[in-house]
């Protein structure tokens, strides 16, 4: 398999590099990263239309629905318009049409209007759609079966995505969007939910820890799936749940009272992850 140059993939290759996750797709053979790429591609693209601000709801709301058309003419054998790029990849690794139906829907929530304190049904669903879903793409790329390979998608997505989640507390306020749920933000005292006031009452720690709790929850039962050795290249996802599990524990350790500062992992700290994770078959 060639390189794939498609602009789109292109263009997220060299946004990426630096990055976790273009460390973890140098942990796997040229074919599967490029798949790889093209399903972040893709993700990048639909994530720009819900994000950017750019056009109405209802103007965003018709992008992701052109998109939606596009893939299912790409998985009927038509004309795949701005999906083109993904047609080698969805081929090769029969990738189904549902998931990616899916992660547009989970954008879509956020079109749809500002997601402010949901409870923890609606987050969950948010988590499956814009995570656990791009993981059900990634696992067929990573050559694994259906039964753990979904069910580590389940665990991990949700777990890199409640990370994300409280990584990005102040940038999601700057748009108006409070991912935090309701129940955890009743039994922290927040009662105010309005994105800024919440994150400026310093009880909004507790509801934060809470978060973690569950993010562990799911880093816990990922990791046990993988230690179970199914069939499948599992560097990449072992690498990316290693890396953002220590980002959670250094955001645990400051806290998330304000004033917040981002987590991060050192470069020397990073390639020593990537070490480790290359290690492992």
């Amino acid at each position: 398999m060639t390189p794939n140059t498609a602009p789109e993939i292109e263009a997220v290759r060299r946004k990426a590099a630096g990055s976790s996750f273009y460390a973890a797709m140098r942990l796997m053979p040229k074919a599967e990263r490029e798949g790889m790429f093209a399903i972040y591609a893709f993700c990048r693209a639909v994530d720009d239309i819900a994000d950017d601000g750019i056009g109405t709801r209802e103007e965003r709301h018709a992008a992701l629905d052109a998109w939606r058309e596009d893939l299912a003419r790409l998985c009927a054998g038509g004309a795949p318009g701005h999906a083109a790029f993904l047609a080698e990849t969805v081929a090769r690794y029969r990738l189904r049409l549902k998931d990616f139906l899916a992660v547009i829907d989970g954008m879509d929530m956020d079109v749809e209007a500002d997601i402010v304190a949901p409870d923890l049904a609606r987050l969950d669903l948010y988590c499956d759609r814009v995570a656990s879903a791009v993981g059900r793409l990634s696992i067929k790329v990573f050559g694994m079966d259906e039964e753990p390979g979904f069910l580590l998608a389940h665990h991990l997505g949700r777990a890199l995505q409640l990370t994300n989640i409280l990584r990005d507390l102040d940038e999601d306020a700057a748009v108006h969007r409070l991912y935090l749920p309701r129940e955890y933000l009743v039994a922290a005292d927040v009662e105010a939910y309005e994105p800024a006031a919440a994150l400026a009452n310093q009880a909004v720690d507790k509801a934060c820890r809470d978060v973690a709790k569950l993010a562990h929850s799911h880093y816990e039962e990922a990791a046990r799936i993988l230690r179970a050795k199914p069939k499948g290249n599992l560097r990449a996802p072992r690498l990316m749940g290693a890396v953002y599990a220590e980002i959670l524990r250094k955001m645990e350790a400051q806290g998330w009272a304000p004033p917040r500062h981002r987590a991060r992992i050192p470069k020397t700290q990073l390639a020593m992850i990537v070490l480790k994770s290359g290690l492992h078959a």
